[in-house]
């Protein structure tokens, strides 16, 4: 008796039930609890650049103005929940395979894991948060400096470092080219897209996705430059590199571009939980 041959439909039963309807919701969650952070995010940047903010404009700074909202630790806890659907979503993508022709492929679950390992450490920070009433949460900043610094201590620290930030651009470059030649289009489901809506998406993706990619090349040349200067207060977080915008020759305005696309990308993020296939 072929044996492979009757656990191969054990398998796909598996995976159909992985990929059925509790992955899909936790999925959708998770690209809303993303979208969330990003709008957020983006509002507190745009805030700093128009000389209103007080708060810092990272995940923090938008985890403590979520908390002072009414029901604030109902919406904090559901944020935590969504990005943890995030992670089993990933995962489910590392181990059966994510949706289209080529989604079963080695390269693509390698880079479902990743996100899943990501996604866990930003659901573990996001209930920490919840759990703490709001409170007590360390600036993006404060956490880049810190750990940069305790890297750069360690055996061939400056290379690592100095490896990660390039990894950083340089993913930075590619979330920003694949946003601008539109590839997220392969994964939504077009048919139920009117044009009117198809344009606007396009105009959240392409956007978003540029000023997303932006801003992690950014953070990632910081980095890079405080392994070579081996000076760990060269390193930024999300709040720094966001601000080091309104520095440039282009003054504030360039920050507002660049705050205005994590607004976009938010709002994409929202169309994805809608019409993205899962």
């Amino acid at each position: 008796m072929d044996m492979s041959a009757t656990a191969r439909p054990g398998r796909m039963r598996a995976r159909r039930a992985a990929k059925g309807s509790m992955t899909e919701g936790a999925a959708r969650a998770g690209l809303t609890a993303r979208g969330v952070i990003y709008l957020l995010v983006g509002v507190l940047a745009l805030r700093v650049a128009f000389g209103h903010g007080t708060r810092q404009a990272d995940r923090t700074g938008a985890l403590e103005a979520l908390a002072q909202k009414p029901f604030g630790a109902v919406l904090l806890w559901a944020l935590g929940a969504g990005l943890a659907g995030m992670a089993v979503w990933r995962l489910s993508e590392a181990v059966f395979g994510a949706a289209g022709a080529n989604g079963r492929k080695p390269a693509k679950r390698l880079m479902a894991l990743t996100r899943c390992v990501f996604y866990v450490f930003v659901a573990w920070s996001v209930l920490s948060f919840a759990a703490g009433s709001g409170g007590g949460g360390r600036s993006s900043d404060t956490q880049s400096r810190d750990l940069t610094a305790r890297a750069l201590h360690v055996p061939a620290g400056q290379w690592f470092v100095g490896a990660v930030g390039a990894g950083i651009a340089i993913a930075g470059v590619w979330i920003g080219v694949q946003a601008l030649r539109r590839t997220y289009a392969d994964k939504l489901k077009l048919g139920e897209l009117s044009p009117p809506v198809r344009r606007l998406v396009d105009v959240t993706g392409v956007g978003g996705g540029t000023a997303r990619g932006l801003v992690f090349a950014t953070a990632g040349v910081f980095a890079v430059r405080a392994a070579v200067d081996y000076r760990p207060d060269q390193a930024k977080g999300l709040d720094d590199t966001l601000r080091s915008f309104a520095d440039t020759p282009f003054g504030p305005w360039l920050l507002v571009l660049v705050a205005a696309g994590l607004v976009l990308f938010g709002l994409f993020s929202f169309a994805l939980a809608r019409w993205r296939r899962v």
